[in-house]
């Protein structure tokens, strides 16, 4: 079949028409993506886009980085797959430079004890593993009833998409139609301290709450809420929780976003960008202490921890290592943000957030919304996302030139001009 023929059922996609075997979970853009390098990709008609979404932060490292590319290529000629029900040669190398480069972000588990980690596939894994570790530790170690383990999570979450994880979502297109859920789960405002030390009594066994929420539109909280979490969770034998599995590896200028505020949670959750884009890879990383309640066959994944995964995981920890793309993260960012406050002060966006290259910024709902922002992106050859209502995000992948990022700041002013002229 040739190259031509091959690409007519996409171009066919890219024109409106929706598969026919495909569930409608999901809204796209009017563009299908055929190669990518990279910020750039390439549909199948052979336009560019400059990329401002990055997969949600799973491209920190852009399209196919020729590291990730070459990792990935060399185990698919090994061995992909040996299930946990064996050893293979990548998996503990993988958790001791993994453990490395993220334990002195974590709290220790007291004298000589260091950091452990659980492999696992999907961001949501990642989270679902750390609630059971936390309800494990509290019943085994904290001493909670069994049966009455409790969790407090903020109000504007996004933790991933399983029945447990929506049982305590408060946003109505993951959660309605879902029920009966999961209890267990104490909701207060996110940013809100206070509300978090009220919502704890001797049943808590977690502090499970975003470093920054990404869904909700980059949100990011005062800058005492972290370390007052960390002093109210050390003052009530509750475990501390960060979800950095978009705020993580190099998004926010550094490592972890919690050390923007120099506070080490007890669990950290990661995903998205320890895959690089090519596979999805997941962990919890964090207290000897807390994760040594898993006991073999109270905890498993076939694919978690498997040899390609491994092989990619083990390249991107290799990236972050160097500290350049955290570098780059905070340089750009500051020019990124910059370019974006220059907007609001014009009248042309109600509001920006964010840090490093992240920032969720408000348009005007009677000029449109975060849709139509991102459809007159998409007609200047920008790629970017709508969260909710009129706010869209923006995360660019670290590799990203600033020339290119000028050039999509200079498409999104156009874009917005045009919104405000045409309303």
């Amino acid at each position: 079949m040739s190259a031509q023929s091959q690409t007519a059922p996409a171009s066919a996609t890219t024109a409106g028409a929706a598969p026919d075997h495909l569930a409608h979970n999901y809204h796209p853009l009017p563009v299908t993506i055929a190669t990518g390098e990279g910020a750039w990709v390439t549909d199948v008609d052979g336009r560019r886009y400059l990329d401002l979404l990055a997969g949600y932060s799973a491209l920190n490292f852009g399209h196919r980085h020729p590291a990730l590319v070459e990792a990935a290529t060399e185990q698919l000629g090994r061995v992909t797959l040996t299930s946990r029900a064996f050893d293979h040669d990548l998996l503990h190398p993988f958790a001791d430079r993994l453990t490395q480069l993220i334990g002195p972000l974590v709290r220790d588990g007291g004298p000589g004890a260091t950091p452990m980690m659980v492999p696992m596939n999907t961001g949501a894994e990642a989270v679902e593993t750390a609630i059971k570790i936390a309800r494990k530790w509290g019943y085994e170690v904290k001493g909670v009833p069994a049966g009455q383990a409790s969790i407090v999570v903020g109000h504007g979450n996004f933790h991933g998409r399983t029945t447990t994880i929506v049982s305590f979502s408060d946003d109505p297109d993951a959660r309605d139609g879902y029920d009966p859920f999961t209890p267990g789960f104490r909701l207060v405002p996110y940013g809100d301290a206070r509300a978090v030390a009220d919502a704890i009594d001797e049943t808590t066994v977690a502090v499970l709450m975003e470093p920054i929420q990404g869904e909700s539109g980059v949100v990011v909280p005062p800058d005492d809420y972290w370390p007052t979490l960390r002093r109210v969770c050390d003052e009530r034998g509750v475990l501390l929780i960060a979800d950095e599995i978009q705020s993580g590896l190099g998004r926010t200028g550094t490592t972890l976003a919690c050390e923007l505020w120099d506070v080490r949670p007890d669990l950290v959750t990661l995903g998205k960008a320890l895959g690089g884009g090519v596979v999805p890879v997941s962990a919890v990383v964090g207290r000897s202490d807390v994760l040594g309640v898993l006991t073999p066959g109270t905890h498993g994944s076939t694919f978690g921890g498997n040899p390609l995964a491994c092989a990619v995981g083990l390249a991107v920890v290799a990236l972050l290592e160097t500290g350049e793309h955290q570098a780059r993260a905070r340089d750009l960012g500051t020019h990124l943000h910059a370019r974006l406050a220059s907007l609001v002060d014009d009248g042309l966006l109600t509001g920006v957030r964010g840090v490093g290259l992240w920032a969720g910024i408000d348009l005007d709902p009677a000029r449109g919304t975060g849709r139509d922002l991102c459809e007159a992106l998409l007609a200047r050859g920008v790629l970017a996302k709508d969260t909710h209502g009129s706010t869209i995000r923006l995360a660019p992948p670290l590799v990203v030139d600033r020339p290119d990022l000028d050039l999509g700041m200079a498409a999104l002013r156009d874009a917005l001009t045009q919104l405000a002229a045409d309303r």
